[in-house]
């Protein structure tokens, strides 16, 4: 332990976060589910993989988990919340507290898709009360930026 003025320095988690936090051992990621009929989710999956954009600072040896919201206004939330909880704990002895949803950019930011997921605000409730850390954003397109930079996403 690193002294700092007669403080202990803060503890590096495992996801690579400087935090007093549990270490991640899970990111889950929900998606849209109507985004989902066009995207496969490969950028968010990349972008996790290479530890880039919004997974920035995770270490190795994290579970990665693509999720559906399950359609408006997110009805699977809460049943796959509470199966990702139970699951993980009982298979992987992985408490909630290890656990961090990344919602997606397709629920959380005007892109190619549609307008950020108007129940956003009900989706974090719900994780927030199972327990879970919830991050907004995944992968960042640069296009999709422009765009937004632009205002040609604003109606």
């Amino acid at each position: 332990m690193t002294e700092s003025k007669g403080k202990p320095a803060p503890r590096q988690a495992r996801g690579g976060l400087s935090t007093s936090k549990p270490a991640v051992k899970c990111v889950a990621v929900v998606q849209c589910a109507v985004s989902q009929e066009r995207c496969a989710g490969v950028h968010c999956a990349l972008a996790f993989h290479r530890r880039e954009h919004h997974f920035a600072g995770y270490g190795p040896d994290i579970i990665y988990m693509p999720m559906s919201c399950g359609g408006c206004p997110g009805r699977r939330v809460s049943r796959l919340a509470a199966n990702l909880k139970n699951m993980l704990g009982k298979g992987a002895g992985i408490e909630p507290a290890e656990i961090v949803v990344h919602l997606a950019a397709c629920v959380v930011t005007d892109n190619g898709h549609y307008p950020p997921c108007p129940h956003l605000d009900y989706i974090k409730t719900i994780l927030t009360r199972k327990g879970l850390r919830v991050v907004e954003g995944t992968y960042v397109s640069a296009t999709a930026e422009k765009r937004r930079q632009s205002g040609s996403y604003v109606k």
